[in-house]
């Protein structure tokens, strides 16, 4: 098992559970989570269920599903062997622990019954379980492309501690954490308003049914918290890539402040299409593309935080 076949195994693992993310989407947009009525890991009672749009939208979910968590499970047993980063371990385990988390809550909610509040977790899993392939796969990438170059570079011995390793001041640290954190607060209400049904709350963009501050009570009040919400977090982002853009600070983070603005920016106007968009044949595009640029959004500053981590007395392994 050379280095190259490492790093596109935790690639692939990275690509398949952004899959999973979007089809658990589109099961939720469609409302396709009843296709396959109250049976798992079944389908209605089949291996191979009867054909209906709802009933293949979901199955096809378990079936991506299934075949992503064998390629987590391989990816863990691979990097825990393989790898002497304790950081790269610790992102494995994450993956496989939200892989089997997101697959128990999943198979819950198709056996019983269960509140918005419960359902809109879903989606928050997934995007951590999303996160922490993408932070596998920087640092495998990091770890075994040192070593190809300088196969000096990884010594065996144990397992090293080696997040980004750089110096950043606290203010900047907890404001990297304070979003990340934030950010994961704006996405569960946006998860929260698809499983309430709550979308046409808010009709028209950028006022909410014609008013600046309308009627704050049932779905018109939940999509307005999350306009809110997606505004608030626009300016910390803003705020975040002023300070990532000083001159003292690594290129990643500069990198990673600037993309993380260019994102949320292209969040604002994606969720105003979604609005736009809403009761016409464009509502799904619209849907699915928010869920992209969030995930990419979220997956950035996860890495943004990670890096910003403090690395003690540890040197750099690479």
């Amino acid at each position: 098992m050379n280095n190259k076949f490492i790093q596109r195994l935790c690639l692939a693992n990275s690509v398949g559970m952004f899959l999973v993310l979007l089809m658990g989407a589109l099961v939720t947009k469609t409302e396709s989570g009843r296709g396959c009525g109250d049976d798992w890991p079944l389908c209605n009672g089949k291996f191979v269920p009867a054909y209906t749009i709802d009933s293949m939208i979901e199955y096809s979910h378990r079936f991506v599903t299934g075949i992503v968590g064998l390629i987590v499970l391989a990816a863990f047993i691979v990097v825990l062997r393989r790898s002497k980063r304790m950081d790269a371990k610790i992102h494995a385990s994450g993956v496989l622990f939200f892989t089997i988390v997101q697959a128990a809550l999943g198979a819950m909610a198709v056996m019983w019954p269960q509140s918005s509040m419960v359902m809109a977790l879903h989606f928050g899993i997934s995007l951590l379980a999303f996160a922490f392939t993408v932070l596998l796969y920087f640092a495998i990438r990091e770890e075994f492309g040192a070593e190809k170059a300088n196969p000096s570079a990884v010594r065996p011995g144990p397992s090293v501690w080696n997040p980004g390793n750089v110096a950043v001041t606290k203010g900047f640290r907890k404001l990297v954490w304070f979003t990340l954190i934030y950010c994961y607060f704006v996405v569960y209400l946006g998860a929260y308003i698809r499983h309430t049904e709550s979308s046409g709350g808010c009709t028209g963009w950028p006022l909410c049914n014609g008013e600046v501050i309308p009627e704050l009570s049932g779905a018109t009040g939940i999509v307005f918290m999350h306009r809110v919400g997606a505004i608030l977090l626009f300016l910390v982002i803003a705020l975040l890539a002023r300070a990532s853009a000083k001159s003292d600070l690594p290129k990643r983070i500069k990198l990673s402040g600037k993309w993380s603005l260019y994102l949320v920016t292209l969040q604002v106007f994606s969720g105003a299409f979604v609005t736009l968009a809403f009761g016409s044949d464009w509502y799904l595009l619209a849907s699915l593309l928010h869920t992209v640029i969030i995930s990419c959004l979220f997956s950035i500053l996860s890495y943004l935080g990670f890096i910003v981590l403090p690395a003690g007395t540890t040197k750099r392994a690479a």
